[in-house]
């Protein structure tokens, strides 16, 4: 049994660290059950929940977040419109997040996917290579062409 401050008491009856506990006004918390014998310590349930609620979010508010930011073309997608594109993936990638590039054939379009490959290669050969990292190649789903980045670690 450990103590409010940490003081050892040694092995000590169950009955006997509840009498203890009552006494002191704390609860019993059994801190490592599977030890020969186990060990308990003194200290306030509320307060001990607290104080661990407490560094959970301390350390979720330390994580950083991801986020996957979108950005579609089309098959007739003009050049400017194409660097703006290219611009916009530079933006995220310097903040951080992932880009998932995704292309939409829609009627007649989906008779030529080929097309669909050489606008998404050709988008990803104007991104900087230095700042981005392929994460996930391009992938067919339908009539849907997705392929993510990541910025470059």
């Amino acid at each position: 049994m450990i103590g409010e401050q940490g003081e050892q008491f040694g092995v000590v009856s169950t009955s006997e660290a509840l009498h203890q506990a009552n006494e002191s006004g704390l609860d019993l918390v059994e801190v490592n059950p599977t030890g020969e014998p186990p060990v308990c310590k003194l200290v306030d349930f509320g307060k001990m929940q607290y104080e661990q609620e407490k560094k959970e979010r301390k350390q979720k508010a330390k994580q950083k977040r991801i986020e996957i930011k979108g950005i579609r073309l089309s098959v007739a997608i003009a050049d400017n419109d194409m660097q703006i594109r290219v611009k916009q993936a530079e933006k995220f990638l310097s903040k951080g997040d992932k880009v998932q590039i995704m292309l939409q054939l829609r009627g007649r379009e989906k008779a030529h996917p080929d097309k669909a490959y050489d606008v998404i290669n050709e988008y990803m050969k104007l991104l900087p290579k230095d700042k981005m990292n392929l994460e996930a190649p391009i992938k067919r789903q339908g009539g849907r062409f997705t392929c993510l980045i990541g910025p470059k670690n």
